[in-house]
């Protein structure tokens, strides 16, 4: 597998190694050990729950965390295409109030670190997506949060062709200047 840094560098874009030939393809999909390897972590992450969701075109989903119980992901797309984000919400990080966003999708196999201390969200631009993230605490609706997708205070630049479908979690999300955050 292959690591690279984002323009925040505690996100990461991992790079498997696909092994293809005319029956296929076969990759891991995720290796402890090897994972804490490459992101130079000096203990493995553990992982607690794998989430799948499938959404249509112009669906955007997010901009999700947990206060209390924060979750890190990892997040990779096993059918079709999406934009997937992260957002420093650590207010003692010099990159708070930024964001990184890359195209994961079914064909590419790349898959987004997103470390505790971020809000992710992703917008799909493929006909549909699924997609799968493990995250290192269980779901907590009582922590969950939502930041505004349209912050302009972040200033996310989505790939969206008109207004995108939401949820109404996610309709009411706050603006970062008024969202609880990470210290």
């Amino acid at each position: 597998m292959q690591c690279a840094a984002m323009a925040i560098p505690d996100v990461k874009l991992i790079e498997p190694k696909v092994f293809g030939d005319a029956r296929g393809f076969f990759f891991e999909s995720f290796n402890e050990h090897a994972f804490a390897q490459a992101l130079g972590l000096a203990e493995p992450v553990r992982f607690v729950q794998d989430n799948h969701s499938r959404s249509a075109r112009g669906i955007l989903r997010g901009l999700h965390y947990q206060i209390g119980r924060p979750q890190a992901k990892l997040v990779r797309v096993i059918a079709g295409e999406v934009f997937d984000v992260a957002v420093d919400i650590r207010r003692s990080s010099p990159t708070f109030g930024q964001w990184v966003g890359a195209v994961l999708s079914a064909e590419n196999k790349l898959q987004m670190w997103v470390p505790v201390g971020f809000a992710h969200g992703f917008v799909v631009i493929g006909e549909t997506a699924e997609v799968l993230y493990k995250t290192s605490d269980y779901w907590a609706p009582e922590h969950e949060r939502c930041i505004a997708w349209d912050d302009p205070q972040i200033g996310i630049e989505w790939p969206l062709d008109g207004a995108p479908v939401l949820s109404d979690k996610d309709r009411h999300g706050k603006r970062l200047a008024e969202a609880e955050v990470f210290a």
